[in-house]
């Protein structure tokens, strides 16, 4: 059976009817983030189901505008996962902010990759897009979402979004999180039952301290009903709230994405508006979390004193820090100086490791197995052979997207993977690892070039020089 097929397989076996799950016993919900990446991939073997996938997802948003991280299926058994729809109570506790009534969801989000996908799923059949009013349908949503991030979780008052949880940036047990989550004083663990313990193994997972402070920090959100600060750290944000690069990046490549659906409506004024307040945050994201002793972007710990009030640059060094690669309007400076850490020591792409880490390398808290202290991911390397191949540097996408392809077939389409070996941690058969197979292998690269009036085609980013780097 070729690649493609068995990645196809894995898809068809993860759909639910509405949505797929990132893997039918570790994860048998609909998760934010993971949806939008399934999408990706799906669309190149069914731009229907893609469409239903979004669609399924942007159906559960709060009157707030938020996306839930979690979509809660009601015939999966209450102990399958945990924080199950009875720890979150987001149809009594979220009733403020606007939760809906007829689904049971988490009350946090994940990374907003939802407008890039939803632009990308338009691209694989636009006439059936426009025949079931996919965009028309989406972009409201879409917008709502956007405007919430921007506002509502405008923490820091500089036009970041802030994460409340290291659940929301998605990668959750992160070296990144130590320093906020020391000052977080743990749930009992007698008060809950950890099920992802019983499908995967205690050496790859999350340690037990770490969890009771996940867990502390939601319910204390969730006693708060949810409600954000906004606009300054003398809002309603709890004592977790960080300004995460590769969250705003992300921010700011959906915000480009949107603009494009925008212009494909028709609404040019609001398109490019848009598209200039992308361009500003890309500034506003070097200003506040770019580190040039380090050539990588950092977390900002709002919580922590900081000298002027604006909290501390975390100095533990995560893939997050490279992802902003995928923003085309970075300064040619901090672009070339990101892919130079990219490919030195400290995450080793193009050599000794197979794929990028999630974690430096020589860093003392470094594991190769534990879930996003070290092992390599599916979507943050398929992020970066986007970013490097934006930039130019063709030749080291085309070396990582070879090597994203082999370790996928290795390893069974893995969860994560150890970055030197490339051999599979977690779960096996895990959406986003077969999505973005697909994606790699049937998405034709020459396609992100840009299109005559100077823009790339898929949404990632603004015009860019002639050169691939602007100047500024």
């Amino acid at each position: 059976m070729s690649l493609r097929e068995r990645a196809a397989e894995v898809l068809w076996a993860n759909w639910t009817g509405t949505s797929t799950v990132p893997s039918r016993r570790l994860y048998p919900h609909q998760w934010s983030w993971d949806s939008a990446f399934i999408a990706i991939g799906l669309r190149h073997l069914s731009p229907l189901r893609a469409q239903l996938e979004l669609e399924t997802l942007l159906c559960a948003q709060w009157g707030d505008g938020r996306v839930p991280h979690i979509v809660f299926n009601p015939s999966v058994p209450l102990d399958a996962y945990f924080p199950s729809p009875d720890f979150w109570r987001s149809t009594t506790a979220g009733r403020r902010a606007g939760a809906p009534g007829d689904v049971q969801t988490s009350g946090i989000v994940q990374p907003p990759v939802h407008a890039l996908a939803a632009w990308l799923v338009h691209r694989a059949d636009p006439g059936l897009s426009r025949a079931r009013s996919f965009l028309a349908r989406a972009h409201p949503r879409l917008a709502a979402w956007h405007h919430y991030l921007l506002h509502r979780r405008n923490v820091g008052g500089a036009g970041l979004a802030s994460v409340v949880h290291p659940w929301e940036q998605g990668m959750d047990n992160s070296p990144c999180w130590d320093a906020a989550l020391s000052r977080v004083t743990p749930a009992d663990p007698a008060a809950y039952r950890r099920a992802d313990l019983d499908h995967g193994a205690a050496e790859d997972r999350p340690t037990d301290l770490d969890y009771g402070r996940y867990v502390r920090l939601a319910a204390d959100y969730r006693e708060r009903h949810y409600a954000d600060g906004a606009g300054g750290l003398t809002g309603g944000a709890g004592e977790f709230a960080v300004e995460d690069p590769s969250f705003n990046a992300l921010l700011i490549a959906a915000e480009y994405a949107l603009a494009r659906i925008e212009a494909e409506l028709g609404l040019h004024d609001a398109s490019g508006a848009r598209e200039s307040r992308a361009e500003a945050l890309t500034g506003t994201l070097v200003e506040r979390l770019w580190e040039p002793a380090d050539g990588l972007f950092l977390c900002r710990d709002l919580r922590s004193a900081g000298v002027d009030g604006n909290g501390e640059l975390v100095p533990e060094r995560g893939v997050g820090g490279l992802v902003p690669l995928i923003l085309p309007a970075l300064p040619r400076r901090v672009a070339t100086a990101l892919v130079r850490t990219a490919c030195g020591p400290r995450f080793g792409l193009g050599g000794p490791a197979r794929l990028v880490p999630s974690y430096d390398l020589t860093a003392s808290a470094f594991d190769p197995r534990r879930y996003w202290r070290g092992p390599a991911w599916f979507n943050t390397n398929w992020l970066l052979e986007r970013g490097l191949r934006l930039h130019g540097e063709r030749a080291r996408a085309d070396g990582l997207r070879r090597a994203l392809l082999d370790v996928a077939g290795e390893s069974g389409f893995a969860e994560y993977v150890d970055p030197y070996t490339g051999r599979g941690c977690g779960a096996r058969g895990f959406g986003w690892s077969a999505a973005l197979t697909l994606d790699l292998l049937l998405d034709d690269p020459a396609g992100r070039d840009e299109e005559p009036h100077g823009r790339p085609v898929d949404g990632l980013g603004a015009a860019v020089t002639s050169e691939g780097l602007r100047d500024d």
